[in-house]
């Protein structure tokens, strides 16, 4: 036995940081994951096909879960119709650290996000066959705001598709994705209009919360800008505005506001009474189906 020790020891070093050997395993349907103290979801289709397919991340928004997000969003029927498989993270005491001042626990702990939601990443790449090309991520308001601090600080995802979120601290050299932006126009938690959002606290205290951003509108048109994408096509559906810009490489910067909707997934399933009241939370408008929308966004990505 001390012959192998060193052996042993050297593979346990080999082994990928905060990972357990026996966890990675991809099966099918939905299953509960961990990595080091972290823990997620994932959802595979039982009829996959036979070569790598895509990986789509759903973050949930604050105060929420990747069980939560698994259960209201409609994702796993998705990856049944179009084939892929998703992994459904949890943040920190149901927070991510997307940036200064936000939001909650992840934040006022110094959580590396970006560290851990690669790591899932990786660790679902070596439980099924991953395309490493075709790697996605989408989010609800805190999960939103992760997804844009992903695309900003990583180079692992090819798209994203941010709901009810904005961008939050720097973002000087965004990497070249293709972008679908989410929003309901009476957003009072992610003002449509830009500023303080009605939860913001300035990034203070025990639960910091600071979400004080640009106009949406602005925000996708900086991600245009260094895309050097085209002017973007609007078209109108009742409530439903949906702008579409076209950009190098055949990627696209698009938008799509739903007028008087609030802080919100649209077509999600709603929470029930007891929760929506306890937590404030705006009923998901009926205009359109966000996930089948993505879904097809992300499909389309070249």
């Amino acid at each position: 036995m001390p012959r192998l020790l060193p052996l042993v020891l050297t593979l346990l070093f080999l082994l990928p940081a905060g990972c357990t050997r026996d966890d990675t395993a991809i099966e099918p349907g939905s299953t509960a994951h961990s990595l080091g103290e972290r823990t997620f979801r994932t959802y595979r289709p039982a009829d996959l096909p036979d070569r790598p397919v895509p990986l789509v991340l759903v973050l949930h928004g604050g105060a929420g879960s990747g069980a939560q997000a698994e259960r209201a969003y409609g994702w796993n029927a998705a990856a049944d119709r179009d084939g892929f498989v998703v992994a459904y993270p949890d943040g920190v005491n149901r927070s991510w650290n997307a940036g200064p001042g936000c939001c909650g626990p992840a934040t006022r702990d110094g959580v590396d996000d970006v560290a851990f939601l690669t790591g899932v990443v990786a660790a679902v790449s070596r439980g099924a066959s991953i395309d490493g090309s075709r790697v996605r991520v989408t989010g609800m308001s805190n999960g939103a705001m992760m997804a844009y601090r992903l695309a900003c600080d990583s180079t692992l995802f090819d798209a994203i598709a941010p709901v009810a979120g904005t961008v939050i601290g720097d973002c000087p050299h965004p990497a070249p994705v293709s972008v679908l932006h989410v929003h309901g126009t009476a957003d009072e938690s992610v003002p449509w209009a830009g500023g303080p959002g009605k939860r913001d606290n300035g990034g203070t205290g025990r639960v910091p919360i600071r979400i004080d951003g640009p106009p949406i509108i602005d925000v996708v048109a900086s991600w245009r800008a260094a895309a050097n994408c085209a002017e973007p096509a609007e078209t109108v559906d009742g409530t439903v505005t949906t702008s579409i810009a076209g950009c190098p490489g055949g990627r696209t910067v698009e938008l799509i506001s739903v007028d008087g909707a609030g802080h919100q997934w649209p077509g999600a399933t709603p929470a029930n009474a007891a929760v929506t009241e306890r937590l404030g939370l705006d009923a998901p408008s009926t205009a359109l189906d966000a996930t089948a929308v993505i879904a097809t966004f992300f499909t389309a990505v070249p």
